[in-house]
């Protein structure tokens, strides 16, 4: 028996479709649910729900609850609208119907609700950057590519946002143009070695002078060079001439260095040399003044008495001649001491580089046999020991 048959049920369903709820519960109706809500705001605005079910008519809201509902609304927008709180590195620069009239500072601030005064927040803490790569022309004719990178803060927000229309192009156009004249100044040999900072420099400063000239309220806080290099098709001749240079330069270096070692060492021989030369000359003139000295003062004593002082200077002669020369007695047979002197040795080098032979002994005697000229002899010969 079908369960859906007319009349008849089985079990407890009394009669009732078995898909649906158990006694008789249904899901509630859609238009139900959407009269519910509407009751629901009706009452929230003040509308009279109950008078207008007994009439079977229905009502709108009274005006006096969307009248309030209007107000409410209204002071929330204005208070949102109106109130601002500005942080630390930020400005607030305000217009009036798109007028400008003011910079809020740091700080709770009050304005009018938008549309009559918007307000706009600028960080002029904040380091902005735009960077940008160009071809352009050195002074000397050569094409080269310049990748540069500009830095800059917003020190004057009012200017930033009205002065100039697109500030950020218009610092790029100006920045072109600076690196432009700068570079057209300059040979390509300065620009790729030596001259990165000094045009880095230059151009900063040019840079700065266009944006005051624009009063575009900001300031350049640095200006790089990130690359600078010849068009691709000249590369590497250009780096074959960059590495000569560099060639160039440390042979230089190596050069300076070897001349900073020698050359003090020359000097210092040098000064050596004349510290010797004047100390020789100084000691041989000590030298010759002294035996100048000397010998006037013999000449005085041999004026004064001739005699003694040739004597004397004799002895002293003999003294230092027989005192640093060995001296040979010979005993004869015949009694008469024999006295050798080695002449050879008295004479120095140059007697033995004559090759002469030694001098022959000296008697005390002579050939004639005197008696007298033996004993002046042998006297001799004691004076002499």
């Amino acid at each position: 028996m079908p369960w859906n048959e007319p009349g008849k049920g089985s079990g407890g369903n009394n009669g009732q479709d078995p898909w649906k709820g158990g006694g008789g519960q249904q899901p509630p109706d859609l238009d139900e649910v959407f009269t519910n809500v509407q009751k629901r705001l009706k009452q929230i605005i003040g509308g009279d729900s109950g008078g207008s079910k007994k009439s079977g008519n229905s009502g709108g809201p009274g005006l006096g609850g969307i009248f309030s509902l209007v107000l409410v609304l209204a002071g929330i927008w204005i208070l949102w609208n109106s109130i601002h709180i500005i942080d630390e590195p930020e400005r607030g620069v305000v217009t009036r119907f798109g007028e400008y009239v003011r910079t809020l500072q740091p700080g709770l601030n009050f304005t009018f609700p938008a549309p009559i005064e918007v307000i706009e927040k600028v960080d002029i803490s904040e380091v902005r950057s735009i960077e940008n790569r160009t071809r352009m022309l050195t002074g000397d004719e050569n094409l080269i590519e310049v990748g540069y990178a500009v830095q800059y803060q917003v020190i004057e927000p009012e200017k930033f946002l009205f002065n100039v229309l697109n500030p950020e192009e218009s610092l790029v156009e100006a920045a072109d143009s600076s690196i432009r004249e700068i570079v057209g100044t300059n040979n390509m040999d300065f620009i790729l070695e030596a001259g990165r900072s000094d045009i880095a420099i230059k151009t900063r400063e040019l840079l700065q002078e266009i944006v005051n000239l624009y009063d575009s309220g900001i300031v350049m806080t640095e200006f790089a060079l990130q690359d600078i290099r010849p068009p691709s098709q000249v590369q590497d001749a250009f780096d074959d001439v960059v590495r000569a240079r560099e060639d160039q330069l440390r042979f230089a270096n190596q050069a300076q260095a070897y001349a900073n070692q020698v050359v003090p060492e020359a000097r210092g021989q040098a000064a050596r040399i004349l510290e010797e030369a004047q100390a020789y000359r100084d000691s041989v003139i000590a030298q010759a003044e002294g035996e100048s000295d000397r010998f006037v003062a013999v000449y005085e004593e041999y004026a004064l008495a001739p005699e003694v002082t040739r004597q004397r200077l004799y002895l002293q002669a003999l003294e230092e001649l027989y005192s640093t020369v060995p001296k040979i007695l010979l005993d004869t047979q015949s009694g008469n001491n024999l006295l050798y002197l080695p002449l050879d040795r008295m004479t120095g080098s140059a007697g033995q580089s004559s090759g002469s032979p030694p001098p022959p002994p000296m008697f005390n005697q002579d050939s004639q046999g005197s008696s007298s000229s033996n004993s002046n002899r042998q006297r001799t010969g004691r004076e002499g020991r």
